[in-house]
């Protein structure tokens, strides 16, 4: 039962490939699809889950796996599947052989050892200060320290495969932290790779071979001779540069053979150091230093320290005396500083015996061409006088200060990843990254913080200050203290810093790459590709490109901010990724690594971010801005990962705070906003029927707020799971292509009613509920098979009042804009006919937010009866809306009591007949419409005699069913038209449909098909039927039917009359009968309060306030 992952990635990268067309993370545990792995499975001892086996693996075939489980370096995958590509069979990679010494501890010693040590420690001493420079190098291994317990907690949280840094980082805190993160680490490690390449050059230029300078600096003062150096540099950089990257190209094995030299070179330098330190107590080394007054000159040019000697009882004058004189002679004339001073020879290196610690334990930060001075030697210096011969002097290149000092130590404590970035490489990485890591920084910053003080004790303060050895013949200042020769230190530190320049070319390419194959940042997926091995070549040329940027910035100083800033972001996330998941408490929070503690992480985090700004305010600043850019553009545009980040456990625990405090209490109304549940029908093939309605819901949602889409079907869950899951995805997509910003839901429930009732009671979490219902009208709610729709539309609003929630309905939602829509001009018409709660003024704002709308004016209506006073109520409503910062023109249109019409009753009286003839009797589809059609055709031939002004109606696109009286066609209406008889009409005999086209006489042909509910046989033609509809054609209207009846009309009149052109016109809705055997009257009312009118938006109020004058 032996089961390699590696095989179970291959077959898992097909089925759980995301949209990027990268795999998942693999996984051994269950889902998978291998075959091979299905007939272990086989057995008579698990006959009890063998139904299951196809999804579960057994125990012993996932110990299997994970026993099996190795961590492939970077680039072994790649190779795996080109011998794939040949036709060779996977080979079982080799196990890891390497421990913690080999594996981490010296790896971490030879990166975290380096290039700073050697050019740059001794003059922080000497400009710092002993005290300072200590509480620099204390401060710079505390942030590491931290971050290596942290990292150490992360590493043995699990396998950590290649990638290192990168991977806990992503892995821990998302992809969008991982990608922004991750390439900072990758610049950080790049622009490391400058500053070695620089330190490299530094050395070969100024300590071994200076005669090799192309821009020679011989006689330069100043600026040109700063310039000369740095062109040097930058070509001779740039040529070394080249030669490194051809070497990484051509193999890394190289790099990795001759990592040991390079680590031997690095030891032996410091091992150098320490012996002569020793020997300073006994015998310090013979490096005079020659000073004039209290001015350190440039040993080169001359030979002896004075300005004459004595030779052959004669006083001679010096090589020294030329350099300050216009002649060898006694009486020649010299410059008048060197006139008026001494020259003293003082010892360059007094030893660790000698008290100068004493003199060296303060800071002396200097202005950039100050002269460097000794300390305690009085000069005499001429008022007004005018330096001259400044090149003879030792001069400070910069202009130094604390915060400066620190940016360019803290690379020298870098490096600490070079264990966990070969995790891919060790036997047991949970137990080797923790010991090593933490080892190797303990004995770095034991090394620095002596070396410190070492300094301090050891070398004279002009000395430490001269960062170039001028003063001591242009010796490496930290090779005059070593035994048994200086040239072991320059020797050695440039071997070191050529070693380090590759490893940083070797090891960013392949972290660019593991970037590259995640798949989360789109533009680099190109620099995942590689050799056929699984070098990677682009990201190698990348790399030297960036590289390269550095180089011609040619200044030591100038770049190792810059990588002080990109690897303080990254060990800054290390430790916030390690607190998040220690506060989290994530249950696969369960570190092997038992020593640390989230407030550790936290105070390392500060340290990590403090040390940004202190460095260089404006070099972090620019860090976090290109973080911050990586980071929304993998939002927007990254491919989808689930890691099971620590983030989303974070925004877990901060949704549950959010939601725990929302449950307090109801919002206040200015924090009200609509929280939308749109209810959503679907069609035959699942897809959604009215899609305008989301449409509407992204115009409406410039108020932002919770939008949850719903959708109920009819059925069993258990059957019909599989039609909702494609309903959900449908939703998503329509969603997505909207641009809603929410959560769908589908219900599946026996019926439609009680799935929609669901929706609305259970819809949302805890104070996130919606207070909203948006639902479209019933289209062709009179011809429907069944009455269903709409009386299920009636208890929707019968529920959404019960439920204190606010309801739009839409009518002809067909003819709403999408959201691709611009209207230039036109009206939003508000009809303020009853207090809502002030919905009707806060939906028009909304609208007017998003740019479909945003062209709109705003017109708000009121009503106001006989005993109103219409000017005073037009002034109040004006002072309203501008205490609300509404822009609305206002108009109160004024409604006079009238006599209820002659078509007002008639209307009244044909719905109250279809609703009789609907209950009393079950017809066909094909029957019901025609009798509908004939009953409403026949009384509408009196109506329009009576009332022909009334019935001019406009067209509606898609609600009215096709067979309704108002949108038959004009012929069709005049053959329709009865004779000047006002008496109901009678039924007769069944005839043919086609005799009542014919027909002009008083009756209607009608046809009757009784069948009822109950399952009865069907009843002979005209048993019951002429008395049954004889009494319904005598019947009277219901008075109160006649009122509502009424006011429907005189209102669809005013609006019809004020707002026809209006792009949208918003009404107030009543709401239903209380008496349920009213509910199809009341569809009938709301037809005519809104026909001919395009776009209607019907609003019912919640029953509270939801917009206030105050702020």
């Amino acid at each position: 039962m032996v089961n390699n992952l590696t095989e179970c990635e291959e077959a898992e990268g097909a089925a759980n490939s995301q949209g990027d067309g990268n795999p998942k993370e693999s996984s051994p545990f269950i889902n998978s699809t291998d075959p091979e792995k299905n007939q272990q499975y086989d057995g008579k001892n698990m006959a009890l889950f063998e139904e299951e086996m196809d999804t579960i693996p057994m125990v012993s075939s996932l110990l299997s796996s994970l026993a099996n489980y190795s961590n492939l370096p970077q680039g072994s995958k790649e190779h795996e599947e080109a011998e794939n590509n040949e036709g060779a069979r996977k080979k079982p990679v080799q196990a890891p052989r390497m421990g913690t010494l080999m594996g981490v501890y010296m790896p971490c010693l030879q990166n975290i050892l380096g290039v700073i040590l050697f050019l740059r420690m001794t003059w922080m001493v000497g400009i710092g200060g002993v005290i300072e420079s200590f509480i620099i190098v204390l401060m710079c291994c505390s942030t590491t320290m931290l971050t290596a317990i942290s990292m150490s907690a992360i590493a043995t949280n699990g396998v950590v495969p290649a990638g290192g840094s990168y991977y806990m980082i992503s892995r821990s805190l998302g992809p969008e932290f991982g990608g922004a993160v991750g390439i900072c680490f990758y610049l950080g490690t790049t622009y490391a790779g400058a500053m070695y390449i620089l330190g490299c050059i530094e050395i070969l230029l100024v300590y071994i071979v200076p005669q090799a300078a192309i821009f020679k600096m011989e006689g330069l003062e100043g600026a040109e001779a700063e310039a000369a150096m740095l062109n040097n540099m930058r070509i001779y950089g740039t040529l070394v540069l080249s030669f490194m990257a051809l070497v990484v190209f051509v193999g890394v094995k190289y790099v990795n053979k001759l990592a040991l030299v390079f680590l031997a070179c690095v030891i032996c330098s410091i091992l150098a150091v320490y012996a002569g330190v020793i020997k300073t107590a006994f015998e310090p080394p013979i490096f005079p230093v020659c000073v004039l007054g209290n001015r350190t000159l440039v040993w080169k040019g001359f030979d002896v320290c004075a300005k004459v000697i004595e030779r052959e009882n004669a006083t001679v004058t010096t090589q020294l005396w030329r350099l300050f004189c216009d002649s060898e002679f006694l009486n020649a004339t010299c410059d008048s500083y060197f006139t008026t001073n001494n020259v003293t020879e003082i010892q360059g290196i007094p030893g660790v015996m000698s008290g100068t610690l004493r003199d060296n334990l303060f800071g002396n930060y200097m202005e950039k061409a100050q002269f460097i001075e000794k300390v305690g030697i009085t000069a005499v210096v001429e008022p007004d006088a005018i330096p001259t011969n400044t090149n003879r002097y030792v001069l400070a290149d910069v202009t130094s200060f604390f915060t400066m000092l620190v940016g360019i130590y803290f690379p020298s404590v870098t490096g600490i990843m070079a264990g966990s970035n070969r995790s891919g490489d060790l036997q047991d990485a949970q137990k080797s990254i923790p010991i090593g890591t933490i080892l190797a920084i303990t004995t770095t910053s034991i090394i620095y913080m002596s070396s410190v003080v070492l300094f301090g004790a050891c070398i004279e303060g002009s000395v430490l200050r001269d960062k170039f050895g001028e003063a001591v013949r242009g010796n490496l200042v930290i090779g005059t203290l070593a035994w048994p020769s200086p040239w072991v230190i320059v020797i050695g530190s440039f071997f070191s810093t050529c070693g380090a320049g590759l490893q940083s070319l070797t090891g960013a390419p392949r972290l660019l790459q593991a970037i590259a194959r995640d798949g989360i940042v789109p533009f680099l997926r190109v620099f995942g590709h590689g050799k056929a091995n699984g070098e990677p070549t682009w990201a190698l040329l990348m790399t030297a490109c960036i590289c390269e940027s550095g180089i011609l910035i040619a200044s030591l100083d100038n770049v190792a901010p810059i990588l002080s800033m990109f690897f303080l972001m990254c060990y800054m996330f290390v430790n916030l990724a390690c607190a998040l998941q220690t506060l989290l408490r994530t249950p696969n929070w369960r570190p092997r690594f038992k020593f640390y503690h989230w407030t550790l992480s936290f105070l390392g985090m500060s340290l990590c971010l403090s040390l940004m700004f202190i460095c260089s305010w404006y070099y972090a600043i620019v860090a976090m801005v290109i973080a911050s850019c990586i980071y929304k553009y993998i939002e927007f545009r990254g491919a989808e990962k689930e890691w099971g980040d620590g983030i989303r456990g974070l925004s877990l625990s901060a949704a549950r705070f959010a939601l725990m405090r929302l449950e307090e209490g109801p919002p206040h109304t200015k924090n009200w906003r609509p929280q939308i549940l749109v209810l959503v029908s679907m069609d035959s093939e699942l897809h959604v029927d009215q899609p305008r309605l989301l449409s509407l819901t992204s115009q409406l949602k410039a108020g932002k707020g919770l939008t949850i889409v719903g959708a109920a079907l009819e059925g069993t869950y258990l059957d019909n799971l599989p039609q909702g899951q494609q309903v959900e995805q449908s939703l998503r997509k329509l969603m997505e292509t909207e641009k809603v910003k929410g959560f769908c839901q589908v219900v599946i429930s026996s019926n439609k009613r009680d799935a929609t009732s669901h929706l609305v009671q259970a819809g949302g979490l805890g104070g996130l509920q919606h207070n909203t219902v948006l639902a479209s009208w019933p289209r062709n709610w009179k011809q429907a098979e069944d009455h269903q729709s709409w009386r299920n539309f009636i208890e929707l609003v019968r529920e959404t009042t019960a439920a204190s929630k606010a309801l739009l309905v839409p009518k002809n939602i067909s003819a709403f804009p999408s959201n691709g829509e611009r209207f230039t001009e036109g009206h939003i018409d508000v009809w303020w006919i009853v207090h809502d709660g002030g919905m009707l003024m806060l939906l028009p704002f909304l609208l007017r937010q998003h740019k479909v709308w945003r062209k709109c004016k705003m017109r708000i209506f009121t009503v106001a009866q006989m005993d109103d006073n219409s000017i005073q109520m037009k002034k109040d409503l004006t002072t309203f809306l501008y205490h609300l910062r509404i822009d609305a023109a206002v108009e109160v249109v004024e409604m006079h009591d009238s006599d209820i019409s002659a078509y007002t009753y008639e209307k009244t009286l044909v719905m109250e007949q279809r609703s009789q003839i609907l209950k009393q009797i079950n017809l066909t589809k094909t029957e019901r419409e025609r009798e509908i059609q004939s009953i409403t055709d026949s009384s509408r031939g009196s109506i329009r005699r009576k009332n022909p002004a009334a019935v001019t109606t406009q067209l509606s696109v898609t609600e009215e069913p096709a067979a309704s009286s108002k949108e038959e066609k004009p012929e069709e209406e005049e053959q329709l038209i009865h004779d000047k008889s006002t008496n109901p009409p009678t039924p007769a005999t069944p005839q043919s449909p086609s005799a009542d086209a014919e027909t002009p006489g008083t009756t209607i042909q009608m046809t009757w098909t009784e069948a009822k509910c109950d399952g009865e046989k069907v009843k002979p033609l005209g048993a019951t039927t002429p008395e049954a509809i004889k009494d319904l054609f005598n019947m009277k209207p219901n008075q109160s039917n006649v009122r509502r009846m009424h006011t429907a009309l005189r209102l669809n009149e005013v609006i019809i009359k004020k707002s026809q052109e209006a792009k949208l016109v918003l009404l107030n809705m009543p709401g239903p009968p209380k008496n349920r055997s009213g509910d199809e009257n009341y569809m009938e009312f709301m037809d005519v309060l809104t026909e001919g009118l395009n776009r209607v938006l019907l609003v019912r109020g919640g029953g509270r306030e939801v917009i206030t004058i105050y702020s």
